[in-house]
């Protein structure tokens, strides 16, 4: 898809691999608008790159259905998704005190990461399908964001694993399931970035952080994310695959 003059969506899209990937849409013509449950610093970065900024929790129905008609009513229905909201957090199974992980703790992680990002999805699809086809029929682009410890997940990360493998094993499913009406459905699943997380680090963490990826030897750039999602977003054969982005990054035990 020629990005030039659609309209997208980034969800999550005021900070971090988001953010980028709105300044990159933006640059290539694309009119984006940007859901975040900051409203403040969605409209800061949407008047940055002339956009639009909306508040939008993706875990609530009726937020994202709301952040969804205004950005079509300025915009039009969106043909490009990406969903890069989610939160992260590590806790054992049983701590070492011997207390069992609390329930909330596993279902607020999966509750955003995943089906936060399956009811935009379900909601923005709906959106695409009676859309007029462009060339070779497609209607769409859908983009999720997974993340290595989908496959290699450490200690602790047993809700963030969950949330992201589950992710990573639907793409292909809601990618047949969509290609019937001209929607891509493809999954990037990156390792060690430089989001606002690490950037609290310490800086001798993010080298040593850096140092365990086998190449290039640092943290990966919010500018690498984003141009795979671009690239997705022109590459009509990508569909229905996850795409590890990750300087072949194994991640170990702990």
């Amino acid at each position: 898809m020629e990005i030039q003059g659609q309209p997208a969506i980034v969800t999550g899209g005021a900070s971090g691999l988001g953010a980028e990937t709105v300044r990159q849409l933006a640059a290539a013509g694309a009119r984006v608008a940007i859901l975040d449950l900051n409203e403040a610093a969605a409209k800061d970065l949407a008047a940055e790159v002339g956009g639009l900024g909306i508040g939008c929790d993706i875990t609530n129905t009726e937020s994202v259905e709301n952040a969804l008609r205004i950005a079509a009513e300025a915009h039009g229905a969106a043909r490009i998704l990406v969903n890069s909201a989610g939160i992260g957090g590590a806790k054992r199974l049983v701590g070492k005190d011997g207390t069992a992980m609390p329930l909330e703790h596993f279902t607020r992680i999966v509750n955003v990461n995943l089906i936060g990002t399956f009811n935009v999805m379900r909601l923005a699809a709906a959106q695409m399908i009676p859309l007029e086809p462009l060339e070779d029929g497609e209607r769409g682009v859908i983009i999720c964001t997974s993340s290595v410890a989908a496959y290699d997940g450490q200690i602790g990360q047993a809700a963030y694993a969950a949330s992201k493998g589950a992710l990573a094993s639907m793409t292909l499913p809601l990618a047949r399931d969509l290609a019937q009406f001209g929607v891509r459905v493809v999954t990037i699943a990156p390792g060690l970035f430089l989001t606002p997380l690490l950037h609290e680090l310490p800086e001798e963490v993010q080298t040593s952080l850096g140092q365990s990826i086998p190449f290039p030897k640092r943290l990966g750039k919010p500018s690498e994310f984003a141009l795979l999602a671009l690239h997705v977003v022109n590459n009509l054969s990508l569909n229905g695959e996850v795409i590890r982005l990750d300087g072949a990054l194994r991640l170990p035990p702990r």
